[in-house]
C-alpha cells in the first residue's frame, strides 16, 4: 500500500516562504512521478509542479514560476517544494501526488496540508 504525506503547511505574511515536504512508503520512491497540486476554496484543483523520476525533468505552472522551486532526494525518499514570494492567491490546500511511470493519472495522493498566505 502506497502512502503519500504532506507536512510543512502553515501561515505567512505575503512576501514570505514556507517549504513543503512530502514522504512516499510502500514502493520504490525513485519509481515514482511525484508532483504538487493545490485547490483553493470554491475553485478547482490545479497542478502547481511536478518532477520527473530522477528529478532531471521539471515543470511549473505559470503563477508559480520563478518563485517556487520543487526538488527531491532519492536516497531519503522525499520531495520538497519551496515556495518564495508568497502571494495571498497562493493560499489552497497543498496536496502531493505521485504515479508510476507505466500510467498518465496521479495514482497515490497525500491528506493536504494547508498553506495561507496573509496581505
Amino acid at each position: 500500500q502506497v502512502q503519500v504525506m504532506e507536512s510543512g503547511g502553515g501561515l505567512v505574511q505575503a512576501g514570505g516562504a514556507l517549504n513543503l515536504s512530502c514522504t512516499a512508503s510502500g514502493t520504490t520512491f525513485d519509481d515514482l512521478t511525484m508532483g504538487w497540486f493545490r485547490q483553493a476554496p470554491g475553485k478547482e484543483r490545479e497542478v502547481v509542479s511536478c518532477i520527473s523520476r530522477s528529478g532531471s525533468g521539471i515543470r511549473y505552472s505559470d503563477s508559480v514560476k520563478d518563485r517556487f522551486t520543487i526538488s527531491r532526494d532519492n536516497a531519503k525518499k522525499t520531495l520538497n517544494l519551496q515556495m518564495n514570494s508568497l502571494k495571498p492567491e497562493d493560499t489552497a490546500i497543498y496536496y502531493c501526488a505521485a504515479r508510476h511511470c507505466s500510467t498518465v493519472t496521479w495514482e497515490y495522493w497525500g491528506q493536504g496540508t494547508q498553506v495561507t498566505v496573509s496581505s
